[in-house]
């Protein structure tokens, strides 16, 4: 089996490489990412890319066709990847989230490929009062980077055709340890917060739901969609991913990391006006149709696991949201050097 990976050196891709190293031995995995955060490694000692067959570098808005020769699937994980990138980016979130996608796809599709995987968000729910949102129930992404997903999804839909497995995985928001660790997610914010200062800062209320989900099981996930068997009345499929025991409100974690460190403090801002983007999930249809590939990791398991990889890297910066482990502020600096433009695109000679 032939596996395309687009955005491989962000945050997932080192951990769904290794997984698919392990449990698929014999693929071919071949990837391409733009190598906008291939400089921000954790708790490694060798560059993860080496457990690849090929990585090539550009932009997945210009991903050349050769590479879609002889692929049998394709996981596109290639994104601007959260809300403060796709507020700071609006324009360029929709050409990449969304338009870059929709181009892959239909290209893909006409290469002979007939498995893609589309890594898709919990997000399109919003705010979402009531009970856990099932895959039929009405969308109300807040963000650019929720429509940039639902966008996505409805043109993957439109392409697929019977004989086709195209899945776009709808994750619930991620979390754990990584090779290229990301600190601007909740929960791997409030680990940070107790490592490096001995005390969790809540920006909101406290009282958002959002459900988590590891990111070694969004790597089982994947593996479960590159597999699944074709489904001819059904070529696409949009599906929650993640456990309903995994749907916490947001001091509900904190109190969760406080737990793991004790001596910890935990400062919620009260005063916060509401967050909107509250919504709880429902993941049964991913439990009846993955059975085997079922989250297994709990909570207090992803808590220990970032706090021992930040211990192995000796982490104690208390100012780490200024830092490169926060994605949005890797792109400024980019931009601030000149090496980056603003639609992010890579400039041919980069400022000095």
């Amino acid at each position: 089996m032939r596996i395309l990976i687009t955005g491989n050196m962000g945050y997932i891709g080192p951990v769904l490489v290794r997984h698919l190293r392990r449990v698929l031995p014999a693929a071919e995995l071949i990837a391409y990412d733009s190598g906008f955060f291939a400089h921000v490694l954790s708790a490694t000692s060798a560059l993860p890319e080496c457990r690849l067959d090929a990585q090539y570098f550009g932009d997945v808005r210009e991903l050349p066709d050769a590479l879609l020769r002889g692929v049998d699937a394709v996981v596109a994980l290639a994104a601007v990847s959260n809300d403060p990138m796709g507020s700071r980016f609006e324009a360029v979130t929709d050409a990449i989230n969304h338009r870059a996608v929709a181009d892959l796809a239909g290209r893909a599709r006409a290469a002979g490929v007939r498995r893609f995987v589309f890594a898709s968000s919990c997000s399109l729910y919003g705010a979402a009062e009531g009970g856990p949102r099932r895959e039929g129930d009405a969308l109300n992404p807040l963000t650019a980077y929720a429509r940039s997903k639902l966008a996505s999804e409805q043109a993957l839909a439109a392409l697929a055709r019977p004989g086709d497995s195209f899945t776009a995985l709808r994750f619930a928001t991620a979390c754990g340890m990584s090779e290229r660790l990301r600190l601007d997610l909740v929960l791997n914010d409030f680990v940070a917060c107790a490592v490096s200062r001995g005390e969790i800062s809540v920006l909101s209320d406290g009282s958002p739901w959002r459900p988590l989900i590891e990111v070694r099981d969004m790597a089982r996930a994947i593996e479960w969609a590159l597999l699944r068997p074709v489904d001819e009345a059904q070529p696409f499929l949009a599906i929650n991913t993640g456990a309903s025991d995994w749907n916490y409100q947001v001091r509900d974690l904190a109190a969760a990391v406080q737990r793991a460190l004790p001596g910890t403090a935990l400062h919620i801002n009260t005063e916060a006006p509401p967050d909107r983007r509250s919504y709880r999930v429902d993941f049964s249809l991913f439990q009846r149709l993955a059975p085997a590939h079922q989250p297994q990791i709990t909570l207090d398991a992803a808590i220990a696991g970032l706090i021992e990889g930040l211990r192995a890297m000796r982490f104690g910066d208390a100012d780490f949201r200024s830092s490169s482990f926060m994605r949005l502020k890797v792109l400024e600096q980019h931009i601030s050097s000149g090496a980056l433009d603003e639609s992010l695109r890579w400039q041919k000679v980069a400022a000095a």
